[in-house]
C-alpha cells in the first residue's frame, strides 16, 4: 500500500512555485559564498539572481551559424522538464502528484534523459567549444550513472517496493541515511554531477570557453543555468523520502518537514561548489567505477541480507 496519497490539479501549479522559491534560494546563497570568497558585499547577491533574470530576458539571443535550433533549446529547456518530471513522483508529505508504484524508476529516467539534454545542447550550436562540453558530460555519465543507480536501489530493497512513498513510509524511527550512509553519499554525488555542479562541473570550464553554454545567450541561457540549479533541488528533494526519513519530524507537519530537510540539503550541495575542486573527467571516470560502484554494490549487499533477515 503507498505511502503517499495523489492529489488534485492545484499541486502542479504549487510545485512549480516551490521550485521557483528553492532556485532563487540556491542561486542567491551560491551569490553570497561567491561574494564572501571574493570579499565583496555580500547583500548584493541576495538579488543577484533576479538581476541576472531580468538581464537575460532582455538580451538578445544570438544563434549561431547552421546551428540545429530544434535541438539546441530543446536541450537547455529541457533541465527544467526534467526537474520537473523528478519532482512529481517526490511526495510533500504525504501528498504527491503522480503517487507511481514504480517512482524510483521514473527518476532515475529522468536522470538518464539529462544525459541527452546536456549533450544536445552542446551539439545544437554547431560549435565546437559546446561539443567539447557535451562529449565531457557523456564522459562524467559514464563515470556516475551505474553508482548512482545502485545507489538508488539500497532503500527500495530494504523497504520491498519501488513506490517513493512507501519508501518513506518505512523508514519509521530510524532514517535510512543511518544505515545506508555509503548509498546516500553516492547518491548525492550523483546529484552533483547530472546538475554540472561543483566537481563535474567541467563540461561548463572557462578551458574551453564556457563548454556547452558558450553560446548560450538570453532566454536560452537563463533556462539552462535555471536548469542546473532545479536540478540540484529536484535531487535533494528526492533524497529526503529515500534516505532522510520523509516527512518525520516533531512538531512541524509532514510537508513542512520535507521543505525544511529539502532546504538543508541543497544548501550543504550549494556550499560544496566552493569546496570541491573541479576534476577531469577521466580522474572523476577512475573514481566512479573503482570506488563508487564497489561501494554501492557492497552498499546494495548489505542491505540485501539485513532485508531478507528481518522479513
Amino acid at each position: 500500500m503507498s505511502g503517499a496519497v495523489a492529489v488534485s490539479a492545484w499541486w502542479t501549479p504549487l510545485a512549480v512555485v516551490l521550485l521557483g522559491l528553492f532556485v532563487w534560494a540556491a542561486a542567491a546563497l551560491d551569490g553570497v559564498l561567491t561574494a564572501r570568497a571574493g570579499g565583496t558585499h555580500r547583500g548584493a547577491a541576495l538579488v543577484r539572481p533576479v538581476d541576472a533574470t531580468v538581464r537575460l530576458l532582455r538580451q538578445r539571443r544570438v544563434v549561431t551559424l547552421s546551428s540545429d535550433r530544434p535541438l539546441w533549446r530543446i536541450g537547455g529547456a529541457g533541465l527544467l522538464v526534467a526537474a520537473l518530471l523528478m519532482l512529481a513522483v517526490t511526495p510533500l508529505g504525504h501528498w504527491t502528484l503522480s503517487d507511481l508504484d514504480v517512482g524510483v524508476v521514473w527518476f532515475n529516467a529522468m536522470d538518464v534523459a539529462v544525459w541527452a539534454l546536456v549533450w544536445l545542447t552542446g551539439w545544437g550550436a554547431n560549435s565546437v567549444h559546446p561539443l567539447v562540453g557535451g562529449y565531457r558530460f557523456l564522459a562524467l555519465a559514464l563515470g556516475y550513472e551505474l553508482p548512482l543507480m545502485f545507489a538508488l536501489t539500497a532503500p527500495p530493497i530494504a523497504a520491498h517496493s519501488l513506490d517513493v512513498g512507501v519508501i518513506a513510509g518505512a523508514q519509521g524511527t530510524v532514517w535510512n541515511v543511518v544505515w545506508m550512509p555509503v548509498a546516500f553519499v553516492v547518491y548525492c554525488v550523483g546529484v552533483l554531477a547530472f546538475s554540472v555542479w561543483g566537481p563535474f562541473a567541467a563540461p561548463i570550464e572557462p578551458d574551453i570557453a564556457g563548454g556547452v553554454r558558450a553560446d548560450l545567450s538570453g532566454v536560452d541561457r537563463l533556462l539552462f543555468e535555471g536548469g542546473r540549479l532545479a536540478l540540484l533541488v529536484a535531487g535533494a528533494a528526492f533524497a529526503v523520502p529515500m534516505f532522510l526519513g520523509g516527512g518525520s519530524g516533531p512538531l512541524l507537519p509532514a510537508w513542512a518537514w520535507t521543505l525544511v530537510k529539502t532546504a538543508a540539503l541543497v544548501a550543504v550541495l550549494v556550499w560544496l561548489r566552493r569546496r570541491l575542486p573541479v576534476l577531469r573527467p577521466d580522474l572523476l571516470l577512475e573514481v566512479g567505477w573503482l570506488v563508487l560502484l564497489p561501494a554501492a554494490l557492497l552498499q546494495d549487499l548489505l542491505v540485501a541480507v539485513v532485508a531478507v533477515w528481518v522479513r
